[in-house]
């Protein structure tokens, strides 16, 4: 699947990796940088959701997305795993569900402009405990692609997102060129988006993109239960 995302609001904290390892399948290997594993919320908007080699439908293809992920390898390829991914569009829910295997749910999200400024929120629609976010952010620097070696590279520069269900561990590529992304003052006044279990440490490290192009390939089974 082609799509783009626009505005990438990235912030970041430090979560203990032993926390984090009860929380992902067996088959994956918590990453740490620095010391610590970290816990990432992602607010974007998506556009363009289209299959490869076709035109976006219209209305249905544009949504904002709230992401919140750790980073993790499998068979030496380091990626992403996605603890939630929320979004007002049913239909981008149901593809997330059934095609990519995500834990995705049907939310509340706005991204408001003023001044430089972005306002982001949401409020998932379902669940035992409030699921909530609420900040505002605006750019703190120039753009550039992270070196290797750097925080900003350990956390950007990954190329799949993994799954799983009952029958084990998939992996789905993602193709598209590398981040260039940039410092970001954000005041983060709400947030209890991450999953139960993991404690936030410290203040995040904050980052905005403004737009990336992406082709998401099918899901591949690289181990089995």
């Amino acid at each position: 699947m082609g799509q783009t995302w626009e505005d990438l609001f990235f912030a970041h904290w430090r979560v203990a990796a032993a926390a984090v390892r009860e929380l992902v399948p067996a088959g994956l290997t918590v990453d740490e940088h620095d010391g610590s594993a970290w816990l990432g919320v992602t607010l974007f908007e998506l556009t363009g959701l289209r299959l490869r080699g076709t035109l976006p439908l219209p209305v249905v293809s544009s949504f904002p997305v709230l992401n919140v992920r750790t980073y993790v390898t499998a068979a030496g390829k380091p990626g992403i795993w996605l603890f939630s991914l929320d979004t007002p569009s049913l239909v981008a829910g149901e593809v997330a569900r059934r095609v990519h295997k995500q834990p995705s749910f049907h939310a509340r999200i706005s991204l408001e402009r003023d001044g430089g400024w972005i306002l982001g929120s949401a409020a998932r629609r379902e669940g035992l405990r409030p699921f909530v976010f609420e900040g505002s952010y605006r750019p703190a620097g120039d753009p550039s692609e992270p070196e290797p070696g750097t925080l900003e590279h350990f956390l950007a520069e990954r190329y799949c997102v993994y799954a799983s269900d009952e029958s084990g561990l998939y992996r789905g590529e993602i193709h598209r060129l590398p981040w260039r992304i940039r410092p970001a003052e954000a005041s983060i006044d709400l947030n209890t988006m991450p999953p139960d279990g993991l404690e936030l440490q410290g203040e995040p490290l904050c980052h905005l993109a403004e737009r990336q192009d992406v082709v998401i390939w099918p899901l591949e089974q690289i181990s089995g239960k």
